[in-house]
């Protein structure tokens, strides 16, 4: 196997699999640099993979086109999301709850819930198989490129461009618009933002919800590109890891950008290993937890020198100092 063959093993992969980790990073951003915590990534995750899964299973079964069902399954995991998100934001910002303990209790209720939900319309701990759900795919043209065209753009997924070109439209957005001023005031200095006319908690509120669509969005993209079912085990560690991109990506777009696909290399050695000579007589159990000790490993190399907004995790009283 040459050095050609590995990247291209491993490349798409790496790609494929950073999207729901860049998508849902993306939601942590909006909600944390507006001053809000969300360890519930996790939970918003699962709430996205559940409402994908079951939503495209529902419009197959009724006989709509395949295109049209992964759509409107995308669509309504954005809207679960964002709703499932309220719980966060209510506790957290209208009633000033910690905002880590929070976090943690939409992550259990999002699985409990899930679960119970699964068992209810199934009869079993999971979800029928979808039939038809993300596929692969070759860049017309592009594919054909010596080199480049192998490793990016065949043999891949179209949410893996979306994933991208959303994170260069977020970094705009956050820097470069009004909106973007806005929630990044309130997460920096939150009693200047108000004094400025700027609703403190009406942004956090929006921020909260834009990370519920976002994280709910990345969890319908993973399971409909990877597990193509759903369990309570679909979603593990994949909101964790999107949380701990964003701290290593400095919660900067881009930053989270970059980290996600360093998560998603880490994956992808862990699936395609045993194809990579150098690789082969790793046992596969350290294969299968590197992307979590690595993503351990640059949490506590990076973290301490991270600086996140000023105001992140405070509840914000209007009129306190």
């Amino acid at each position: 196997m040459d050095l050609m063959q590995i990247l291209a093993a491993v490349i798409p992969a790496a790609i494929y699999l950073a999207a729901p980790l860049i998508l849902t990073a993306l939601g942590g951003l909006f909600s944390e640099r507006a001053g809000v915590v969300n360890i519930g990534l996790e939970g918003l995750m699962v709430m996205g993979a559940f409402t994908g899964i079951v939503t495209t299973l529902t419009l197959q079964g009724a006989g709509v086109a395949w295109w049209t069902s992964i759509f409107l399954a995308l669509l309504a995991a954005i809207i679960v999301g964002m709703i499932f998100s309220l719980f966060h934001a209510v506790a957290s910002i209208s009633f000033r709850a910690d905002q880590i303990v929070s976090g943690v209790a939409l992550n259990f209720l999002a699985v409990g819930l899930c679960v119970f939900l699964v068992r209810l319309f199934y009869n079993k701990g999971q979800t029928d198989s979808v039939q038809n759900g993300i596929y692969r795919f070759n860049v017309p043209v592009l594919s054909d490129i010596p080199v480049i065209g192998p490793l990016f753009f065949s043999n891949v997924y179209i949410t893996s461009f979306v994933a991208i070109l959303l994170a260069l439209i977020v970094y705009l957005i956050i820097f470069y618009t009004p909106f973007g001023l806005r929630l990044r005031s309130v997460g920096e200095h939150p009693m200047a933002a108000d004094t400025m006319g700027i609703n403190v908690n009406k942004m956090r509120y929006i921020g909260v919800m834009l990370s519920g669509a976002f994280a709910g969005l990345g969890g319908a993209v993973f399971a409909l590109t990877f597990s193509g079912n759903f369990s309570g085990t679909t979603i593990v560690g994949q909101g964790f890891m999107s949380l701990a991109a964003l701290i290593f990506g400095k919660w900067h777009p881009l930053g989270a950008l970059g980290a996600a696909l360093f998560f998603g290399l880490a994956q992808a050695l862990s699936i395609t290993g045993q194809q990579i000579p150098l690789l082969v007589n790793v046992p596969p159990v350290f294969l299968l937890i590197a992307p979590y000790v690595l993503t351990i490993l640059a949490l506590a190399g990076f973290v301490g020198r991270a600086e996140g907004p000023k105001a992140i995790g405070k509840p914000y009283i209007k009129g306190s100092r």
